[in-house]
């Protein structure tokens, strides 16, 4: 098939992106009509102008909008194969990679987005996000916004009750804005840092007031996955059992219910036969098993003994064995986030007692030149052909190309982490380890499916460094511990569900971040990373209504921490699931960053 889109596509998706950003950016409505906003669903040129206006919008994004779904295969070119029909009911058991444990579903703790693929299943949300990353009314059934975009009003799903069989009411929204906005009880507090408060109308409407009019209200701050911090939970359930049990056994409202937990073994959810929609689940049940192995994962889901593949990314060694499997469908698309190691700044010969200097003082410290030295000696390229097998971005900051307005297509060039081995090696050596002589051996902290990823950065430093790095492979549960410990020398790890700059800035970068060094000891000054001026740009672009304005101030805190080496960053990922062809997994449950089971099916 032709690889260029169809002429008349291309200047119809040019008119519609072009309408999108027609706006007067200081109209607290982004342009629209009062009744364009309104729920439950939103007309595709109301969701075009909302994402925008949040930046989030590309040309790209557009045109496959406006491609035909399928197009016919060409003369020899055989059409591709359909999944099998499959009536509801049957059990399908899931490989979760890169993890020997699930920590906790408890959408106030959840740090990991292999806990919220599962968690997505169980809980609702007033919206969901759906496969074209647009906010849909979940517990919401409607919602209206006031003139100066300040006041959103919800009108609830009645009927609604959670799996301990309590009804659904506006006090289930109350009771978990409080809950979620305490900073102590919920680690996603900050999402909810432009909500003055919640007001209960009635049972079943509630009022949401802002403290400044947010594009991404709908589809970041209150929707049920990637923003949790909304995530609707159970009163009853939560003071009865406590918050650790609650974590293994949420009570929630949505199609699943989980019935058995055995940490480190496997967690089974069963269809819930009271959820709101009698056409869902279609499921009678899902068994996920913790996977961490590359190798072992891959035999299970060959042999037929999982039948789908979700958590962390696979190995990417074994996408392309996956991909000449006829048994195996393999689906990869844009993943928004980034991968990086870190540096832990208190330990030597890469400590780094203050990065609130000038660039050019902080050139003067060896700590600071050994991270500098490891940035710009790692090719991007080099490292995404050979650990990720060609499939990513090269990476030089948090700010991933799904962001779209936000995304720096410069920051490659510019950033002082740029790849230049030359440079590299006299960084070494000025901070006294020419050639890598007397340079300590680091140890580096690596999942197990991320083995092959360590070697190669190991090897990449090695021969244009000439210095040693040790794997230390650990469990993931076990690893994010030391990550929020600080409790490490070099360490891999990564993000996802990144789909504003809030994610990819506030959530790792900010002094207070939640993912910056959370559990670290107290007499440690800072996390993992902490820098005044990023801070303050940071706190800035989170209240900037002006877009324009906004963007301005996320590239210049995405190039700071880049340029002052907050970690080194290797690639903006793409989002993988595999799974056997006796599975129908729909499209409209194929969203970037979730596994949504709720559709999905299984023949015989």
């Amino acid at each position: 098939m032709s690889e260029k889109p169809d002429k008349r596509i291309e200047e119809l998706a040019r008119r519609e992106y072009e309408e999108a950003h027609n706006f007067d950016s200081s109209d607290p409505l982004f342009g629209l009509r009062k009744e364009e906003l309104r729920g439950p669903r939103m007309t595709r040129r109301a969701v075009m102008r909302l994402l925008a206006a949040a930046g989030a919008l590309a040309f790209t994004d557009v045109l496959a909008a406006c491609a035909p779904s399928a197009a016919p295969a060409e003369e020899g070119e055989a059409a591709p194969a359909e999944a099998p029909a499959a009536a509801a009911g049957g059990e399908l058991v899931c490989g979760w990679a890169g993890t020997n444990e699930i920590v906790t579903l408890d959408p106030a703790q959840i740090n990991q987005v292999l806990q919220f693929q599962i968690a997505s299943n169980v809980l609702s949300g007033l919206t969901h996000i759906n496969a074209d990353m647009t906010a849909e009314g979940d517990l919401a059934t409607d919602w209206s916004v006031s003139d100066d975009g300040l006041e959103w009003t919800f009108t609830l799903r009645q009927g609604v009750t959670f799996h301990n069989g309590d009804p659904f009411t506006a006090d289930d929204v109350l009771y978990t804005f409080e809950r979620s906005s305490n900073p102590e009880l919920s680690i996603h507090s900050g999402v909810l840092a432009n909500v003055a408060g919640v007001e209960k109308i009635d049972d079943y409407t509630v009022k949401f007031v802002l403290n400044k009019p947010q594009a991404s209200f709908l589809v970041k701050t209150l929707e049920r996955s990637s923003g949790r911090a909304m995530t609707i939970v159970n009163k009853r359930a939560i003071e009865e059992e406590g918050p650790e049990r609650y974590g293994l056994f949420p009570i929630g409202t949505g199609p699943f219910k989980v019935t058995e937990n055995l940490v480190g073994q496997s967690l089974v959810i069963e269809k819930f036969e009271d959820y709101y929609d009698p056409e869902r689940p279609k499921l009678d049940k899902i068994t996920f098993i913790p996977i961490p192995e590359p190798e072992p994962l891959a035999a299970a889901i060959e042999a037929g003994d999982v039948q789908l593949i979700g958590g962390n990314p696979p190995a990417a060694e074994l996408i392309d064995r996956f991909l000449a499997n006829p048994d195996l469908v393999v689906s990869e698309i844009p993943g928004p986030g980034f991968q990086s190691m870190w540096f832990n700044p208190h330990r030597e010969p890469m400590k780094v007692e203050d990065f609130n200097k000038p660039l050019e003082e902080l050139k003067q410290e060896s700590g600071f030149l050994v991270r500098l030295a490891i940035a710009k000696a790692v090719d991007r390229e080099d490292y995404i052909n050979r650990a990720a097998f060609g499939r990513g971005f090269p990476a030089f900051g948090s700010i991933n190309p799904a962001m779209a307005y936000f995304f720096d297509t410069e920051i490659n060039e510019t950033s002082e982490q740029t790849y230049d081995p030359e440079a590299a090696q006299q960084l070494l050596a000025d901070a006294g380890f020419p050639g890598g002589e007397g340079f300590p051996t680091l140890k580096l902290l690596i999942t197990p499916a991320g083995k092959r990823e360590g070697e190669i950065i190991a090897d990449i430093l090695k021969k244009n460094l000439g210095i040693t790095i040790e794997l230390d492979i650990k469990d993931f549960p076990v690893l994010v511990e030391m990550y929020d410990a600080i409790d490490f020398d070099l360490l891999r790890i990564g993000s996802g569900g990144d789909y504003d700059p809030d994610d990819g800035l506030v959530d790792y970068f900010l002094t207070t971040a939640k993912f910056n060094g959370p559990k670290r000891d107290p007499s440690l000054p800072f996390g993992i990373f902490s820098e005044a001026e990023v801070d303050a740009l940071i706190e800035e672009q989170r209240s900037e209504t002006d877009l324009e304005k906004r963007r301005e101030l996320v590239r210049k805190a995405n190039k700071l921490i880049s340029d002052k080496v907050a970690c080194l960053f290797l690639n903006h990922p793409v989002d993988t699931v595999i799974w056997r062809k006796e599975v129908n997994y729909p499209d409209a449950s194929r969203i970037a960053g979730l596994v949504d089971l709720d559709r999905a099916t299984i023949s015989a």
